[in-house]
């Protein structure tokens, strides 16, 4: 009886490690909203990094995180470090492309409570009296990422977080 278990385990354990690799080598989370402003009213609060305590969900998660902000006051160079809870880790981004008022490209490090290097992109699309924001975070998923995918959905995960920003990037940006 001991041994059936076993074997079954091992077995179960072998098929989680297959699918795992199996999985995509990179990923791709995005959200959207429409916001009833023009482009260029919403590109500043986006490429000024002294405004994304104003809406970013992650300085909600720790209200006491430390921040630095270096380089150029807004746009290409200016960049943002981050240190706090368990919910926001350390890392440190850097806007390495702007394209008033429609793209915004930075690059984000995680160094706690994973080493993860990726990029954010954000989109605005004119449409009628409206703009179209778009968030999205894409990068590669080495296999203990993958192997983690198969337990924890990441889109749900940082989708949801990017769904509560742009929620209050609507809020900032209508007001």
């Amino acid at each position: 009886m001991l041994k059936t278990i076993l074997i079954l385990l091992v077995v179960a354990i072998a098929a989680v490690l297959v699918y795992a690799a199996t999985r995509p080598d990179s990923f791709r989370v995005e959200r959207s909203v429409d916001i009833a402003a023009p482009p260029e009213k919403i590109y500043p609060l986006i490429t000024d990094l002294h405004r994304w305590h104003d809406w970013s969900p992650y300085a909600k998660k720790d209200p006491a995180m430390q921040r630095t902000l270096s380089g150029a006051d807004s746009g290409v160079g200016a960049a943002y470090a981050w240190k706090g809870n368990k919910a926001v880790g350390e890392g440190r981004m850097e806007i390495i492309e702007a394209m008033p008022p429609s793209r915004i490209r930075i690059r984000l490090d995680f160094i706690a409570p994973f080493q993860a290097h990726n990029l954010a992109e954000f989109s605005l699309v004119p449409e009628g009296k409206s703009t179209h924001v778009t968030w999205a975070l894409s990068g590669p998923s080495p296999f203990i990422s993958r192997l983690i995918g198969v337990f924890m959905n990441m889109d749900k995960m940082i989708g949801g977080d990017f769904e509560v920003g742009l929620a209050q990037l609507k809020i900032l940006a209508e007001s």
